[in-house]
């Protein structure tokens, strides 16, 4: 065990959940949340905002080396800042959700994330979501669990989600995109999304976020306990 508590390592594809019951777990625990997505998020966003196109590997792996991403504390979970500037709800829009699978599939951006990812996390006491934590940021990680959802459902909570923020778009567009970044993710040369075999997988389709929050924690639990 590591001298701050477990890692605890979530992965699983888009909107199956993993960010709102992981923050949920970490504070359940004491632990600290790491939002790998966001930082993925953060980047493209910088690049996009920088008129670089996509496709340009070594740009964007140069912003990876040369950002400093940062993450706070805040009342609805946390606050995303690239170079000290906050951009919490920028990195939610569609532009970025729709191009992050493209940033994230170059293998110079995936090596700098994944090691500052590894640092965050080396003493423990932390709870990180994405594709490939399990896999490949944290392969040690003493609890793995792995979030499934049916398409459907996850275009249903995205939907809602956006509704929310003001974003109208149709459902069925949604469950689309929700196909492509799972294509992309899961069929990308470098850390595609797959479960790690010593990974708990849980699906999340019928359960409510609580109920899922629950199942991990037992997880948790029984890893303590063994230790």
């Amino acid at each position: 065990m590591h001298k701050n508590g477990l890692q605890v390592a979530i992965d699983g594809p888009a909107s199956a959940g993993k960010s709102t019951v992981a923050k949920l777990v970490a504070k359940q625990f004491g632990y600290i949340y790491c939002d790998t997505g966001a930082m993925y998020r953060a980047i493209t966003l910088k690049a996009i905002r920088a008129g670089i196109s996509l496709d340009n590997d070594s740009e964007i792996s140069k912003i990876a080396k040369t950002t400093s991403i940062t993450f706070a504390p805040d009342q609805g979970g946390q606050k995303v800042f690239i170079d000290g500037q906050e951009i919490t709800e920028a990195i939610r829009q569609e532009d970025v959700t729709n191009s992050v699978s493209a940033v994230a599939a170059i293998g110079e951006v995936r090596q700098e994330l994944s090691a500052q990812q590894q640092s965050i996390a080396k003493d423990g006491g932390i709870v990180m979501d994405g594709r490939d934590i399990g896999t490949a940021v944290l392969p040690k990680a003493e609890v793995k669990i792995f979030l499934i959802a049916s398409v459907a459902e996850r275009a249903q909570r995205r939907y809602k989600e956006n509704i929310q923020k003001g974003i109208n778009t149709p459902l069925d567009e949604l469950q689309l995109e929700i196909e492509a970044r799972d294509y992309k993710d899961s069929h990308r040369k470098i850390s595609p999304l797959t479960k790690a075999k010593d990974a708990v997988e849980i699906d999340t389709t019928s359960l409510s976020i609580q109920q899922v929050v629950s199942e991990i924690a037992k997880v948790i639990n029984q890893k303590l306990n063994a230790n």
